[in-house]
């Protein structure tokens, strides 16, 4: 068969028709979306850098800088009573995994208690918060993505201690797209 005729055919003359830079535009895209490979890092338990963000204390496991920008984890370690207002975030998704003791979080308005195991997903523009329940410590894996959070949490913990100013707070996050609802 001619290949004009196995164009008309097969329908494929009509897309190379009306779409002619459809092969070169996937080729493209393909070379401008590769990640730049990042190596292969082990973190320990007790390895990260350690924030106390107004409380929540915070270890880094990864950041963007070892993922390609891609994610952030970090391992929260909260007292009881301990917990984030309802915020949204306009850049990243999160899931949260309790490790141990129960945290109750609220996403899109339903509320859930996590305990060791469980684990939950805000997605971005969506509202949520947590707050460490009960009497034991909560330990909660978190990871949020893409990366670019983490410099805000250490804004966050670079403010004088002592009770947080609001407004100040509130700003910093809004410098990042996290805006309190």
């Amino acid at each position: 068969m001619k290949r004009k005729a196995f164009l008309v055919k097969s329908g494929a003359g009509l897309g190379f028709a009306l779409f002619p830079s459809l092969v070169q535009c996937q080729s493209q895209t393909l070379k401008t979306n590769q990640v730049t490979p990042v190596p292969s890092k082990i973190i320990k338990d007790e390895e990260g850098v350690v924030l106390n963000v107004i409380g929540d204390i915070q270890t880094h496991k990864l950041t963007g800088s070892d993922t390609g920008n891609q994610i952030v984890e970090w391992v929260d370690n909260v007292e009881p009573g301990v917990g984030i207002p309802p915020h949204t975030h306009n850049r990243e998704d999160e899931i949260f995994r309790v490790i141990q003791g129960q945290v109750e979080i609220t996403v899109d308005g339903k509320t859930s208690v996590l305990s060791s195991g469980d684990t939950a997903f805000a997605p971005k523009n969506i509202p949520h918060s947590w707050k460490v329940v009960g009497t034991e410590k909560a330990k909660m894996i978190t990871s949020a993505f893409p990366a670019g959070i983490e410099f805000m949490f250490q804004e966050l913990a670079d403010l004088p201690p002592g009770p947080p100013n609001f407004e100040k707070v509130a700003e910093i996050c809004a410098n990042y797209e996290v805006y309190f609802v």
